[in-house]
């Protein structure tokens, strides 16, 4: 049941027979995803309780502040899941969500507005009828997202050989309007997708509910016959058994991955598309 931050603190120190339950910085790594988070966060809001020695997914109320001023009560797992799809402030305070959006005013008699049915999700129909797991170049990819990403396609290229003129992957089930996943780097001769995850520049790209729809991509992609290899950067945590963190794309990084690789397909495979030097 979900308490209050001063109840739950007393029932841990109870629980766990400490003074202090936890650490300040026990769970400073968890919480380093989300910036937007530990700026809103004030121990003196919580009687003295700093973010870091609060479990990520704890059933307990916080009072948090957004940059406007607005102080409101929520649980971690509730403001990890704010950011949505949408790079905006407001999607951090729900009082500020609640100015941002439109409200209908009516004159005279106060009556409510029924809203209007949302209209069934249409397919996109540029996805080419093929078999599922099948790699193809897709009209609808986006363009690489960072240069990062772009540096470690290459150093990939150098060390392996794989086809390259592909982008997507067809999948059984609908990913948003698609039914088919664009991966950022497609080995299509082993079946593996790989992954390179940063917050980005607003802290808001890989966590919350942006977590969520990778997670949904990579079931996606292993129903359809593929492993997903994830590159996790600036203390994401692993969210797949295949997952690596690293700072940078370096040299040995890429060894990492590759090694990676020969314990998913097999030294014997991977070792068949290893470029000369």
């Amino acid at each position: 049941m979900t308490e209050p931050v001063q109840s739950w603190w007393a029932r841990r120190q109870f629980s766990r027979d400490r003074e202090v339950p936890y650490e300040v910085g026990t769970y400073r790594s968890g919480w380093a995803a989300y910036p937007e988070l530990i700026r809103q966060y004030h121990p003196e809001l919580n009687h003295g309780v700093a973010l870091s020695q609060v479990p990520l997914a704890a059933d307990v109320l916080l009072c948090w502040e957004c940059r406007v001023g607005h102080r409101f009560a929520a649980t971690p797992t509730e403001q990890r899941e704010r950011p949505g799809r949408v790079r905006r402030q407001s999607s951090w305070c729900p009082e500020c969500s609640a100015l941002a959006r439109p409200q209908s005013v009516i004159l005279g008699e106060a009556r409510a507005i029924p809203r209007k049915p949302k209209p069934p999700t249409t397919l996109c129909s540029k996805t080419p009828a093929l078999p599922t797991g099948e790699a193809f170049l897709s009209e609808c990819a986006p363009a690489p997202a960072s240069a990062a990403e772009a540096r470690l396609r290459a150093a990939l290229a150098a060390r392996l050989v794989f086809t390259s003129e592909v982008n997507a992957v067809k999948v059984a089930r609908p990913f948003f309007r698609h039914t088919e996943v664009w991966p950022d780097i497609l080995l299509p001769e082993l079946r593996i997708a790989v992954e390179y995850d940063t917050v980005g520049r607003h802290g808001l790209e890989h966590v919350g509910k942006r977590e969520e729809a990778d997670r949904r991509k990579d079931r996606a992609l292993r129903a359809s016959g593929w492993e997903v290899v994830r590159i996790r950067t600036g203390r994401l945590e692993p969210i797949g058994p295949r997952d690596l963190q690293m700072s940078s794309v370096t040299e040995r990084g890429v060894e990492r991955i590759v090694d990676t690789l020969r314990d998913i397909r097999g030294p014997l495979l991977v070792d068949a598309y290893l470029a000369s030097r």
